[in-house]
Protein backbone atom coordinates (compact mmCIF):
# COMPACT_ATOMS: atom_id res chain seq x y z
CA UNK A 1 0.00 0.00 0.00
CA UNK A 2 1.67 3.00 -1.18
CA UNK A 3 0.43 5.92 1.58
CA UNK A 4 1.88 9.76 1.37
CA UNK A 5 2.33 11.53 4.43
CA UNK A 6 1.82 15.77 4.12
CA UNK A 7 2.22 18.12 6.40
CA UNK A 8 4.81 20.04 8.51
CA UNK A 9 8.61 19.52 8.73
CA UNK A 10 10.28 21.28 11.48
CA UNK A 11 13.27 21.47 13.91
CA UNK A 12 12.22 22.23 17.24
CA UNK A 13 15.31 24.15 19.47
CA UNK A 14 14.29 23.91 23.26
CA UNK A 15 16.29 25.80 25.51
CA UNK A 16 16.15 26.16 29.53
CA UNK A 17 16.13 29.32 31.58
CA UNK A 18 16.72 28.62 35.25
CA UNK A 19 14.98 31.07 36.49
CA UNK A 20 11.61 32.83 36.37
CA UNK A 21 10.09 35.12 33.49
CA UNK A 22 7.87 36.24 35.83
CA UNK A 23 10.42 38.11 37.95
CA UNK A 24 11.63 40.12 35.03
CA UNK A 25 8.43 41.20 34.01
CA UNK A 26 7.26 44.81 35.01
CA UNK A 27 3.55 44.99 34.70
CA UNK A 28 3.53 48.12 34.24
CA UNK A 29 6.01 48.08 31.33
CA UNK A 30 4.70 45.36 29.44
CA UNK A 31 4.26 48.19 26.31
CA UNK A 32 8.18 48.46 26.66
CA UNK A 33 8.86 45.12 27.08
CA UNK A 34 12.95 44.47 25.50
CA UNK A 35 14.22 41.05 27.90
CA UNK A 36 16.99 38.53 27.75
CA UNK A 37 17.29 35.12 28.80
CA UNK A 38 20.40 33.28 30.01
CA UNK A 39 19.55 29.61 28.98
CA UNK A 40 21.72 26.77 30.15
CA UNK A 41 20.81 24.05 27.59
CA UNK A 42 19.95 23.88 24.08
CA UNK A 43 18.55 20.91 22.72
CA UNK A 44 17.41 20.62 18.72
CA UNK A 45 15.05 18.06 17.85
CA UNK A 46 13.62 16.69 15.08
CA UNK A 47 9.84 17.60 14.29
CA UNK A 48 6.70 18.22 12.18
CA UNK A 49 3.32 15.63 12.14
CA UNK A 50 4.38 14.86 8.41
CA UNK A 51 8.16 13.75 9.34
CA UNK A 52 6.88 12.26 12.99
CA UNK A 53 4.72 9.81 11.57
CA UNK A 54 6.16 8.79 8.52
CA UNK A 55 9.12 8.12 10.89
CA UNK A 56 6.71 5.84 13.02
CA UNK A 57 5.68 4.32 10.07
CA UNK A 58 9.33 3.44 8.32
CA UNK A 59 9.85 1.74 11.96
CA UNK A 60 7.60 -0.27 11.64
CA UNK A 61 8.63 -1.72 8.24
CA UNK A 62 6.36 0.49 6.21
CA UNK A 63 8.54 2.78 3.01
CA UNK A 64 5.61 6.32 3.30
CA UNK A 65 6.45 8.77 0.86
CA UNK A 66 6.61 12.34 3.06
CA UNK A 67 5.65 15.58 1.35
CA UNK A 68 5.94 18.79 2.29
CA UNK A 69 8.32 22.05 2.08
CA UNK A 70 11.57 22.49 3.54
CA UNK A 71 15.12 24.88 3.46
CA UNK A 72 18.13 23.88 2.11
CA UNK A 73 19.41 23.65 5.78
CA UNK A 74 17.35 20.33 5.85
CA UNK A 75 19.82 17.53 4.62
CA UNK A 76 20.98 16.32 7.87
CA UNK A 77 17.65 15.90 8.52
CA UNK A 78 16.57 14.15 5.01
CA UNK A 79 19.47 11.96 5.79
CA UNK A 80 18.02 10.77 8.96
CA UNK A 81 14.64 10.21 8.09
CA UNK A 82 15.75 8.19 4.89
CA UNK A 83 18.58 6.19 7.39
CA UNK A 84 15.55 5.43 8.88
CA UNK A 85 13.15 3.69 5.65
CA UNK A 86 11.23 7.39 4.85
CA UNK A 87 11.06 8.36 1.01
CA UNK A 88 12.16 11.85 0.74
CA UNK A 89 12.21 12.52 -3.02
CA UNK A 90 8.74 14.37 -3.13
CA UNK A 91 10.06 16.80 -0.39
CA UNK A 92 10.20 20.39 -1.95
CA UNK A 93 13.02 22.37 -1.46
CA UNK A 94 12.96 26.00 -0.90
CA UNK A 95 15.86 28.26 -2.03
CA UNK A 96 15.25 30.93 -0.35
CA UNK A 97 13.57 29.94 3.13
CA UNK A 98 14.91 27.81 6.29
CA UNK A 99 12.87 24.92 7.49
CA UNK A 100 10.30 25.78 9.54
CA UNK A 101 11.33 26.33 13.49
CA UNK A 102 9.90 26.45 16.69
CA UNK A 103 12.01 28.43 19.02
CA UNK A 104 11.11 27.81 22.83
CA UNK A 105 12.64 28.60 26.13
CA UNK A 106 10.95 26.99 29.19
CA UNK A 107 11.69 28.39 32.67
CA UNK A 108 11.58 26.52 36.16
CA UNK A 109 7.67 27.25 36.60
CA UNK A 110 7.53 25.18 33.24
CA UNK A 111 6.03 28.45 31.71
CA UNK A 112 7.35 28.92 27.95
CA UNK A 113 8.23 31.83 25.96
CA UNK A 114 7.90 30.39 22.22
CA UNK A 115 8.43 31.51 18.47
CA UNK A 116 7.38 29.52 15.42
CA UNK A 117 8.88 30.22 12.34
CA UNK A 118 6.59 28.91 9.26
CA UNK A 119 9.75 29.50 7.02
CA UNK A 120 9.68 26.83 3.66
CA UNK A 121 6.17 25.18 5.29
CA UNK A 122 4.78 28.45 3.24
CA UNK A 123 5.96 26.96 -0.23
CA UNK A 124 3.97 23.88 0.56
CA UNK A 125 0.80 25.29 -0.95
CA UNK A 126 2.96 24.43 -4.61
CA UNK A 127 3.44 21.01 -4.14
CA UNK A 128 0.99 18.71 -6.67
CA UNK A 129 0.48 15.39 -5.82
CA UNK A 130 -0.23 13.78 -8.93
CA UNK A 131 3.96 13.53 -9.85
CA UNK A 132 4.53 12.46 -7.14
CA UNK A 133 1.48 9.31 -7.48
CA UNK A 134 3.08 9.22 -11.00
CA UNK A 135 6.54 8.55 -9.39
CA UNK A 136 5.53 5.93 -7.17
CA UNK A 137 3.11 3.87 -9.23
CA UNK A 138 0.04 5.33 -7.94
CA UNK A 139 -1.57 6.27 -4.24
CA UNK A 140 -3.44 4.61 -2.40
CA UNK A 141 -3.98 6.73 0.76
CA UNK A 142 -2.75 10.55 1.58
CA UNK A 143 -2.51 12.04 5.09
CA UNK A 144 -3.19 15.62 5.05
CA UNK A 145 -1.64 16.89 8.20
CA UNK A 146 -1.35 20.24 9.59
CA UNK A 147 0.60 22.29 7.14
CA UNK A 148 0.14 25.68 5.21
CA UNK A 149 -3.48 26.17 5.15
CA UNK A 150 -3.61 26.21 1.69
CA UNK A 151 -1.98 23.49 0.88
CA UNK A 152 -4.08 21.28 3.19
CA UNK A 153 -6.79 22.81 0.94
CA UNK A 154 -4.65 21.87 -2.49
CA UNK A 155 -4.14 18.68 -1.21
CA UNK A 156 -7.53 17.60 -0.07
CA UNK A 157 -9.17 19.30 -2.99
CA UNK A 158 -6.74 17.10 -5.82
CA UNK A 159 -7.20 14.14 -3.93
CA UNK A 160 -11.33 14.65 -4.38
CA UNK A 161 -10.14 15.45 -8.10
CA UNK A 162 -8.45 12.37 -8.55
CA UNK A 163 -10.13 9.85 -6.71
CA UNK A 164 -7.42 9.19 -4.17
CA UNK A 165 -8.72 8.15 -0.81
CA UNK A 166 -7.70 11.18 2.16
CA UNK A 167 -7.17 11.19 6.09
CA UNK A 168 -8.25 14.33 7.23
CA UNK A 169 -5.91 15.62 10.18
CA UNK A 170 -6.79 18.81 10.55
CA UNK A 171 -5.40 18.95 13.68
CA UNK A 172 -3.74 22.39 15.60
CA UNK A 173 -5.27 24.31 12.05
CA UNK A 174 -8.63 23.76 13.95
CA UNK A 175 -7.98 26.52 15.83
CA UNK A 176 -6.89 29.24 12.77
CA UNK A 177 -9.51 27.70 10.51
CA UNK A 178 -13.25 29.04 9.93
CA UNK A 179 -16.27 26.55 9.46
CA UNK A 180 -16.09 26.72 5.45
CA UNK A 181 -12.51 25.93 5.48
CA UNK A 182 -12.78 22.95 7.66
CA UNK A 183 -15.83 21.38 6.13
CA UNK A 184 -13.65 21.83 2.99
CA UNK A 185 -10.86 19.86 4.48
CA UNK A 186 -13.13 16.88 6.20
CA UNK A 187 -15.69 16.44 3.46
CA UNK A 188 -15.63 13.29 1.96
CA UNK A 189 -12.73 11.62 3.72
CA UNK A 190 -12.27 8.31 4.35
CA UNK A 191 -11.28 9.01 8.13
CA UNK A 192 -11.03 11.70 10.11
CA UNK A 193 -8.62 12.21 13.07
CA UNK A 194 -8.95 14.39 16.15
CA UNK A 195 -8.15 14.29 19.57
CA UNK A 196 -11.35 15.31 21.79
CA UNK A 197 -10.72 18.49 22.05
CA UNK A 198 -10.24 19.48 18.21
CA UNK A 199 -13.67 16.73 17.90
CA UNK A 200 -15.98 18.91 19.56
CA UNK A 201 -14.43 22.35 18.16
CA UNK A 202 -14.84 20.29 14.27
CA UNK A 203 -18.57 20.34 15.24
CA UNK A 204 -18.64 23.64 17.02
CA UNK A 205 -17.40 25.84 14.03
CA UNK A 206 -18.64 23.73 10.73
CA UNK A 207 -22.11 23.70 12.50
CA UNK A 208 -22.15 20.00 11.85
CA UNK A 209 -23.46 17.33 14.53
CA UNK A 210 -21.94 14.03 15.17
CA UNK A 211 -24.65 12.25 12.59
CA UNK A 212 -23.74 14.89 9.79
CA UNK A 213 -19.98 14.22 10.15
CA UNK A 214 -20.76 10.34 10.14
CA UNK A 215 -22.24 11.44 6.60
CA UNK A 216 -19.54 13.10 5.36
CA UNK A 217 -16.78 11.00 6.07
CA UNK A 218 -16.27 6.54 6.44
CA UNK A 219 -14.53 6.88 9.49
CA UNK A 220 -13.92 8.90 12.72
CA UNK A 221 -10.78 8.61 15.15
CA UNK A 222 -10.74 10.58 18.43
CA UNK A 223 -8.30 10.20 20.99
CA UNK A 224 -9.09 10.94 24.44
CA UNK A 225 -5.68 10.71 25.82
CA UNK A 226 -6.27 8.59 29.08
CA UNK A 227 -8.97 7.16 28.15
CA UNK A 228 -8.04 5.94 24.97
CA UNK A 229 -9.39 6.21 21.67
CA UNK A 230 -13.08 5.67 20.06
CA UNK A 231 -13.58 4.85 16.34
CA UNK A 232 -17.22 5.65 14.81
CA UNK A 233 -18.71 4.20 11.56
CA UNK A 234 -22.18 5.44 10.68
CA UNK A 235 -25.01 2.49 11.54
CA UNK A 236 -22.02 0.68 13.51
CA UNK A 237 -21.15 0.43 17.47
CA UNK A 238 -18.52 2.15 18.32
CA UNK A 239 -15.24 1.05 19.02
CA UNK A 240 -13.01 1.58 22.42
CA UNK A 241 -9.43 1.09 22.66
CA UNK A 242 -7.74 1.68 25.91
CA UNK A 243 -4.14 3.15 26.07
CA UNK A 244 -1.53 0.75 26.60
CA UNK A 245 0.50 0.76 29.63
CA UNK A 246 3.70 3.13 29.43
CA UNK A 247 6.93 2.26 31.37
CA UNK A 248 7.27 5.80 32.35
CA UNK A 249 5.72 9.45 31.26
CA UNK A 250 8.74 11.37 29.80
CA UNK A 251 7.20 13.95 27.23
CA UNK A 252 3.83 13.86 25.58
CA UNK A 253 4.84 15.64 22.58
CA UNK A 254 4.76 14.20 18.86
CA UNK A 255 2.49 11.18 20.98
CA UNK A 256 -0.59 11.34 18.69
CA UNK A 257 1.83 11.52 15.61
CA UNK A 258 2.68 8.03 16.63
CA UNK A 259 -0.51 6.69 17.03
CA UNK A 260 -0.93 8.04 13.56
CA UNK A 261 1.93 6.17 12.33
CA UNK A 262 0.49 2.83 14.26
CA UNK A 263 -3.01 3.17 12.45
CA UNK A 264 -1.99 3.80 9.06
CA UNK A 265 0.55 0.63 9.12
CA UNK A 266 -2.41 -1.86 9.98
CA UNK A 267 -4.42 -0.41 7.18
CA UNK A 268 -1.49 -0.84 5.38
CA UNK A 269 -1.50 -4.58 6.37
CA UNK A 270 -5.22 -5.04 6.11
CA UNK A 271 -6.06 -5.02 9.89
CA UNK A 272 -9.49 -4.22 11.15
CA UNK A 273 -10.01 -0.80 12.74
CA UNK A 274 -9.69 -2.07 16.64
CA UNK A 275 -6.23 -3.99 15.34
CA UNK A 276 -4.97 -0.51 13.76
CA UNK A 277 -6.15 1.34 16.99
CA UNK A 278 -3.73 -1.23 19.06
CA UNK A 279 -0.95 -0.86 16.96
CA UNK A 280 -1.07 2.85 16.97
CA UNK A 281 -1.80 2.98 20.65
CA UNK A 282 1.25 0.84 21.21
CA UNK A 283 3.56 3.04 19.12
CA UNK A 284 1.89 6.22 20.79
CA UNK A 285 3.32 4.76 24.30
CA UNK A 286 6.83 4.28 23.23
CA UNK A 287 6.40 8.15 21.81
CA UNK A 288 5.34 8.87 25.64
CA UNK A 289 8.31 6.58 27.21
CA UNK A 290 11.16 9.25 25.54
CA UNK A 291 12.06 13.00 24.95
CA UNK A 292 11.58 13.71 21.03
CA UNK A 293 9.60 12.73 18.65
CA UNK A 294 11.60 10.70 16.94
CA UNK A 295 14.17 9.34 19.76
CA UNK A 296 12.67 5.48 20.45
CA UNK A 297 13.74 2.15 19.29
CA UNK A 298 11.51 -0.93 18.34
CA UNK A 299 12.55 -4.45 18.12
CA UNK A 300 10.57 -6.68 16.90
CA UNK A 301 9.68 -9.22 19.67
CA UNK A 302 9.96 -6.96 22.23
CA UNK A 303 7.45 -4.74 20.77
CA UNK A 304 5.04 -7.45 20.13
CA UNK A 305 5.53 -8.90 23.48
CA UNK A 306 4.08 -5.51 24.91
CA UNK A 307 1.41 -5.55 22.35
CA UNK A 308 0.73 -9.10 24.13
CA UNK A 309 0.53 -7.85 27.28
CA UNK A 310 -1.65 -4.67 26.75
CA UNK A 311 -4.00 -6.56 24.06
CA UNK A 312 -3.92 -10.22 24.73
CA UNK A 313 -1.75 -12.54 22.57
CA UNK A 314 -4.53 -12.76 19.39
CA UNK A 315 -3.30 -8.90 19.09
CA UNK A 316 -0.38 -9.77 18.48
CA UNK A 317 -0.61 -12.82 16.50
CA UNK A 318 -2.58 -10.59 13.93
CA UNK A 319 -0.12 -7.52 14.10
CA UNK A 320 2.46 -10.05 13.52
CA UNK A 321 2.61 -10.17 10.03
CA UNK A 322 1.96 -6.56 9.27
CA UNK A 323 5.16 -5.28 10.79
CA UNK A 324 8.53 -5.32 11.02
CA UNK A 325 10.29 -3.41 13.37
CA UNK A 326 13.57 -1.74 12.97
CA UNK A 327 15.46 -3.08 16.06
CA UNK A 328 15.60 -1.74 19.48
Amino acid sequence: MKIAVTGSIATDHLMTFRGRFRDSLVVEQLDKISLSFLADELEIRRGGVAANIAFGMANLGQRPILVGSVGEDFADYRSWLERHGVDCRSVHVSDTKHTARFVCTTDDDMAQIATFYAGAMSDARLIELSPIAQRVGGLDLVLIGANDPEAMLRHTQECRTRGIPFIADPSQQLAFADGPEIRRLVDGAAYLFTNEYEAHLTEQKTGWSEDDILGRVDVRVITRGGRGVTIHRKGEDVVTVPVAREVRKADPTGVGDGFRAGFMTGLAGGLDLRRCAELGSMLATYVIETVGTQEYHLGQERFLARLADAYGPDSADEIRPVVACRPG
